[in-house]
C-alpha cells in the first residue's frame, strides 16, 4: 500500500460523494413530476411516447399490476433479444458476416442482459453483430437498468405514501427514468469518452500487417454509446471481451477514473433520491453511510491484501522487498496502466454495483483479495448495489434491522412511521433467502455433475471457489467472473441463466408485495419508544444485521473456498 494509492481512493470516493445531493434531487423531482432542467426540451417528448404506446400517466397502478407490467415487458425483452441473437446473420450491420450465436449462449445472454446482470460467457468482438450490440444489448442496458430504478422508486413510495392502494406508473416510470436520467448522462458520457479515444463507427474491423508479417484483425465498432450506459447502468457486459481492460473501451487514466466514478454515481445518488421522497434527508444519508461503510471497509481489505503480493512467490526470491513481499505486490491480473489501487477500485465497485466490467480478473487475485468481491455479491447487492436493486436491497435489510430493533425496545416494530407486522418481514426475508437458496444449491448442484466438473481449470479449494463464484454472481445479476471457469457450456449457460432469473424476479415480488403493504398503511407519529433511523446506531445497527444475515448464510460455503486458500497460500502450498 502507498500514499498514492490511497490518494487515488480518497479523491475516488470524494467525486462519489460530491455527486449524491445533486444528482438525488434530480432524481427525485423526475419521478414526483415536477419540473427540472431538461423538462422543456424532453417533456414533449415524453408526451408523445405516451400517446403512441397508449399510456395515461395519470393512471396509477396496483403493486401486483405494477409488477406484471415489469413481468411482461421483460418477458418481450427477452424474446426479442433471443431471436435477435439467433438471426443476426441474416440481419444488417454485420459486416464481419458473424453467424448465429448457440441457443443455450442465447438463452443465457438473453436473460443476462434482461435481468441486467450482463452476463458475458462469449467473446464480443468475435460473437456479436453490431445490431446485436447496439439494438440489443445497448437497448436492454438502458431499460434493465431503468427497470430497476423503478422498482426502487415504487418501494421508496410505499414508505412515503399513507393509506394508499397504489405505487405509481410502471410505464411512466420506465420512461421518465430512461428519457430524463439515462440518456442524457449516456449521452454526455459517450461524447466525453469518444473525445479521449474510445472508437464509436460502423465501420468494419480493420486488417493491419504485424512487423513479423502476420495479418491481425482490429476489432471497433460503436464503442463509446455502449460503454456508456454500461457504466451508468451498472450493466457489464462490454463490447469487447475483456471489457474495460481493453484500451479502445478505457484508453487512459482519466477514462479509467470517469469509468470507476460512472458505476457507482446513480447508485449512490438513489439515497439521497430517498431522502427527498420521504420527506426527511437524514434518512438517506443514513442509508449512504451503511453503503459507505461497508464499501470502504470492503475496499481496505482488497487493497492491502493485493498489496501484500504471495509470500509463495516470494519464497521464490522473485522481485522480494525487505520483508519477504513483492515490491509491487500482487500484480498477476492486474492491469499495469492503472496499479493496484485503481484494480482493487475496480473490483470492489464492479462486486458492489452489480457491474461484470471488470479491468482485472479476480481469479488472480490473493484468495483474500478474491474473498471480498465474492462476499460483496453474497450480502444481496446492497453495497451501493446495481441502480435501483441496491437501494431496495438495502430498505428490505432497513425493515429486518428494524424488525430486531423493535424486539429490543419490546414495541411493534417501525421505520420511517411505518408500522412493520408480520406480512412485511415474512415478505422481506423470503426475499432475502431467495439469493442464498440459489447460490448454494445452484453450486452445490455443480459440485456433483460431471457437466459442472468440466468446467473447471483448477482443482481442490480454487475449483470451488470458481464454481461458487459463477453462481454467486449470476444469482447477484452481477456478471463478473473468477474468469477461470469454463462457462460458456450447455449446463453452466442454462444453470447461470436459470439463477439470473431468480436472483432478479424472485427477489423483485415478494419485494413489490412489502412496497404495496407499506403503502396501505398509515404513517405513525413518532414516540419515546421510535428507535431513530437517521443516527449513528442506527447506521451500526443495520450494518451488523447486514453482516450477521450474510456470514451465517454463507459461511459454510465460504469456509470451504477461498478462506481455505488463504491459509493454504500464507503455508505457501497452493501455487
Amino acid at each position: 500500500m502507498t500514499i498514492n494509492g490511497w490518494i487515488q481512493i480518497a479523491v475516488y470516493f470524494a467525486l462519489i460523494l460530491a455527486c449524491v445531493k445533486p444528482l438525488g434531487l434530480f432524481m427525485a423531482k423526475v419521478f414526483e413530476g415536477e419540473r427540472t432542467l431538461l423538462t422543456p426540451v424532453l417533456l414533449p417528448v415524453e408526451r408523445a411516447i405516451y400517446r403512441v404506446c397508449g399510456v395515461d400517466e395519470r393512471q396509477e397502478q396496483h403493486w401486483t399490476t405494477y409488477t406484471i407490467a415489469m413481468l411482461l415487458f421483460s418477458i418481450v425483452g427477452f424474446v426479442t433479444l433471443y431471436a435477435l441473437q439467433r438471426l443476426q446473420q441474416v440481419l444488417p450491420f454485420n459486416p464481419q458476416h458473424l453467424g448465429a450465436v448457440s441457443p443455450d449462449s442465447s438463452f443465457n445472454t438473453a436473460i443476462s442482459f434482461v435481468s441486467n446482470t450482463n452476463w458475458q460467457g462469449y467473446g464480443g468482438e468475435t460473437t456479436m453483430s453490431y445490431l446485436t450490440q447496439m439494438a440489443g444489448f445497448t437497448m436492454h442496458n438502458f431499460v434493465s437498468a431503468a427497470t430497476g430504478i423503478a422498482l426502487a422508486i415504487a418501494l421508496v413510495r410505499g414508505f412515503a405514501r399513507k393509506s394508499a392502494q397504489t405505487l405509481g406508473n410502471f410505464w411512466v416510470d420506465l420512461t421518465r427514468c430512461t428519457l430524463y436520467v439515462l440518456l442524457p448522462m449516456s449521452v454526455v458520457l459517450a461524447l466525453v469518452l469518444v473525445a479521449f479515444g474510445v472508437p464509436q463507427n460502423l465501420s468494419a474491423y480493420t486488417e493491419a500487417t504485424t512487423l513479423e508479417g502476420a495479418r491481425q484483425l482490429i476489432a471497433q465498432g460503436p464503442v463509446a454509446s455502449q460503454e456508456a450506459i454500461k457504466q451508468l447502468g451498472t450493466n457489464g457486459g462490454g463490447f469487447f471481451n475483456v471489457n474495460s481492460a481493453h484500451p479502445f473501451e478505457n484508453p487512459n487514466a482519466v477514462t479509467n477514473l470517469i469509468e470507476m466514478w460512472a458505476i457507482l454515481a446513480i447508485s449512490a445518488a438513489l439515497t439521497y433520491t430517498f431522502g427527498c421522497m420521504v420527506r426527511d434527508t437524514r434518512q438517506g444519508w443514513a442509508v449512504f453511510a451503511v453503503m459507505s461503510v461497508l464499501f470502504l471497509a470492503s475496499l481496505g481489505i482488497t487493497y492491502a491484501a493485493e498489496s501484500s503480493g504471495n509470500p509463495a512467490v516470494a519464497a521464490l526470491h522473485v522481485d522480494q522487498a525487505p520483508g519477504a513481499r513483492q515490491s509491487g505486490g500482487n500484480m498477476e491480473g492486474k492491469e499495469v496502466r492503472f496499479g493496484i489501487a485503481n484494480s482493487s477500485i475496480w473490483a470492489t465497485a464492479t462486486t458492489a454495483a452489480s457491474n461484470g466490467s471488470v479491468n482485472s480478473m479476480h481469479d488472480s487475485y490473493t484468495p483474500l483479495g478474491g474473498l471480498i468481491p465474492m462476499l460483496n455479491i453474497q450480502l444481496g447487492e446492497i453495497i451501493f448495489g446495481g441502480v435501483g436493486s441496491g437501494l431496495y436491497g438495502m430498505l428490505l435489510f432497513a425493515v429486518v434491522a428494524m424488525f430486531v430493533a423493535g424486539l429490543m425496545v419490546g414495541r411493534t416494530p417501525e421505520y420511517l412511521g411505518k408500522k412493520l407486522e408480520a406480512k412485511e418481514v415474512k415478505m422481506a426475508m423470503l426475499a432475502i433467502l431467495i439469493l442464498p437458496a440459489s447460490i448454494l444449491g445452484f453450486t452445490a448442484i455443480a459440485c456433483v455433475l460431471p457437466a459442472g466438473i468440466a468446467g473447471l481449470n483448477n482443482a481442490g479449494p480454487h475449483g470451488f471457489s470458481e464454481m461458487l463464484y459463477a453462481f454467486t454472481s449470476a444469482t447477484g445479476n452481477n456478471g463478473s467472473a473468477f474468469a477461470g471457469l469454463s462457462a460458456n457450456t450447455p449446463f453452466y449457460n442454462t444453470a447461470l441463466g436459470t439463477a439470473m432469473l431468480l436472483g432478479r424476479f424472485a427477489f423483485i415480488v415478494p419485494m413489490m408485495a412489502v412496497a404495496g403493504s407499506l403503502a396501505a398503511k398509515k404513517i405513525v407519529p413518532p414516540s419515546a419508544g421510535t428507535f431513530p433511523t437517521h443516527t449513528p446506531l442506527f447506521v451500526g445497527l443495520l450494518t451488523g444485521v447486514i453482516l450477521i444475515i450474510g456470514g451465517l448464510t454463507f459461511f459454510p460455503a465460504l469456509a470451504l473456498g477461498p478462506i481455505v486458500e488463504h491459509f493454504a497460500m500464507l503455508a505457501g502450498h497452493l501455487y
